[in-house]
């Protein structure tokens, strides 16, 4: 049996806990609203998703360069406020796929020179490319240079880009870019006479793969970039994307309109 000293207490210790769980309620809801601890959101890398300060206009130009002269390009027509933006190195698994995000965001048509063997590893990444409107483009297979490579290793890089692309995405690459800019004169002229790429330099360099950090990124691009320009960069680089909102919007309130690179090569018939 319990005791009757020990059901006499047992009431009053309730009623006293009672009070001290009320006490404690009425003293957190005094000092204000309760700050529940955050957890860091590790995935975001930057402001992908601000809203874009101006938007791409329709662009309805030929991008036939079947009839555009010259083995090599680093730039379009000057007389023209069009531009190409390239980005190299592509498909990554998480950059390329916030990068194309904002370009959907502003309207902008980007060209993309694809590894081969990225493509291979991130396919639906690579007909997402395509299937955005984006131009796609051969970067060789495995990113070699190309200068230190013989013909027949020069066409097996090629080769093998140029039949993952087309499994892949149903498309055929019409330009290509050599790794590290890379590329004898010969060589030019062999891909050019055999595969029908012409070389595709650029007039604008912000040296992105150096990691110089974001404004220098957008502030290179933006100070570099005029009429015709074809402007490098690098979707494998987290800063560089990051760097793209500021950037884009900062070229579209400049006045330029966004075209590809086989666009902006048949708008102005002759590459300088």
């Amino acid at each position: 049996m319990i005791p009757l000293r020990l059901l006499t207490v047992l009431p009053l210790a309730l009623v006293l806990s009672n009070c001290s769980a009320l006490k404690k309620d009425a003293a957190e809801a005094s000092a204000g609203p309760v700050k529940v601890p955050t957890v860091a959101n590790t995935s975001y890398r930057g402001p992908s998703y601000a809203m874009p300060s101006a938007r791409n206009p329709n662009v309805n130009l030929p991008s036939n360069i079947s009839g555009v002269s010259g083995v090599s390009h680093s730039r379009g027509a000057v007389t023209h406020p069009y531009i190409a933006m390239t980005f190299d190195d592509g498909p990554h698994p998480r950059n390329t796929p916030r990068l194309l995000d904002m370009l959907r965001q502003r309207n902008i048509k980007a060209t993309f020179y694809v590894i081969g063997e990225n493509v291979e590893r991130y396919p639906s990444i690579a007909r997402r490319i395509v299937a955005e409107g984006h131009e796609i483009g051969n970067h060789t297979w495995t990113h070699a240079n190309l200068t230190k490579l013989s013909d027949a290793s020069v066409r097996k890089e090629m080769t093998r880009t140029r039949s993952i692309i087309v499994s892949t995405t149903g498309v055929k690459p019409r330009t290509m870019r050599p790794p590290y800019g890379a590329l004898l004169t010969r060589q030019r002229q062999m891909i050019y006479n055999e595969f029908g790429y012409p070389t595709i330099m650029w007039s604008v360099d912000p040296r992105d793969w150096q990691r110089p950090g974001v404004s220098v990124v957008r502030d290179r691009i933006l100070s570099g970039t005029n009429n015709g320009a074809i402007v490098l960069a690098h979707d494998l680089h987290a800063p560089t994307v990051d760097a793209m909102p500021g950037t884009l919007d900062g070229l579209l309130n400049k006045g330029f309109k966004f075209v590809t690179v086989s666009q902006l090569l048949a708008l102005k018939g002759a590459a300088q």
